[in-house]
């Protein structure tokens, strides 16, 4: 068997290529890492091809004799690379598997931002039948487009397909800056827009911890998953019968209350809660289906995530980068 990995130099790619390689299930494997920006080191049972989702040659060259395919790539807030990179790269990628005789299973990583996590409101768990319901941007906008790809070839084509619907991605000491109030912030909400200047000038001096509330005035409650436990849901979904032309939620077993945030964090780090109030929603992403389906669950929850965040110490070839806008 032979898989392809898209933005394998990615978050994402670069927790699961390591674990799919070290798994005995697929020992006799070989892993194809396309890369574009960045690159990964060829090893053994594992190639790289280099170049864009965009050049038709390169992702035929990069799917030759492939079987499977985990498609990572993703173009965030960047309009001038939506239609060129994840839409036609996407489609690109679908001809070369559909004309395949080798082709087995399409693994597609999507996002809560097709049904717009905290920017939509919704009025019970969010399912893998929920509306979708998109958040302003073009990234938001690819996802559903490329779910809806993907369902399609399924369709038309009988193409087998899985996708995974993932929430916000934390590795390493992400939460941390996640919560973090200075120019090293990771992600949103931009404090500027929701905080005034004062404050936020004095929030920067101490050793606070955002405690979000939501448009009901309630703890704010918002989804996230460990790359671990994506990267394990990955492996789960690969050559799984049950999971073909299915999707999956694929989060925590509950979203994370910020109330509890500030709870833990002055327990554990001696950070004070600064309350913050905002108008965004809190939302529930059920991951049922993926545990009674696919056999999985997440190991890691708040407390968990907290204390690898806050004891996770880089190295100086390991800087902190946010590699893409938004």
């Amino acid at each position: 068997m032979r898989l392809l990995v898209t933005g394998a130099a990615g978050k994402v790619g670069q927790a699961f290529i390591p674990a799919f390689l070290a798994d005995a299930r697929f020992a006799d494997w070989e892993v194809v890492a396309l890369c574009h920006n960045r690159l990964i080191e060829a090893g053994a049972r594992l190639s790289v091809v280099s170049g864009s989702l965009s050049d038709k040659g390169v992702v035929t060259d990069a799917m030759e004799g492939v079987t499977h395919v985990v498609h990572l790539a993703a173009v965030k807030e960047s309009p001038d690379l939506v239609f060129d990179v994840a839409l036609k790269g996407l489609f690109h990628l679908l001809e070369e598997f559909r004309g395949s005789e080798q082709a087995r299973q399409f693994i597609l990583l999507s996002g809560d931002c097709v049904v717009g996590h905290i920017f939509q409101p919704y009025d019970e768990p969010i399912t893998e039948t929920s509306d979708l319901k998109a958040y302003p941007g073009c990234y938001a906008l690819t996802k559903v487009l490329e779910e809806t790809m993907l369902e399609q070839y399924g369709t038309q084509y009988g193409l087998n397909w899985s996708t995974l619907r993932a929430p916000w991605i934390m590795e390493k000491d992400d939460f941390r800056f996640a919560l973090d109030f200075g120019d090293e912030q990771f992600g949103g909400p931009p404090w500027g827009e929701i905080v005034d200047e004062d404050a936020l000038r004095r929030y920067r001096q101490g050793r606070y911890v955002p405690v979000l509330r939501d448009a009901n005035g309630d703890y704010l409650k918002r989804n996230f998953v460990h790359v671990d436990d994506l990267v394990s849901a990955l492996l789960a979904t690969i050559g799984n019968p049950r999971a073909e032309g299915q999707l999956f939620n694929i989060s925590m077993d509950q979203p994370i209350d910020y109330g509890a945030v500030g709870r833990v964090l002055k327990d554990t780090n001696d950070l004070e809660p600064i309350e913050i109030h905002t108008p965004f929603h809190s939302n529930w992403l059920d991951n049922s289906k993926a545990r009674m389906v696919l056999g999985w669950a997440p190991e890691v929850g708040l407390e968990e995530l907290a204390d690898r965040a806050w004891k996770y110490q880089r190295e100086e070839n390991d800087p902190r980068v946010v590699w893409y806008p938004g």
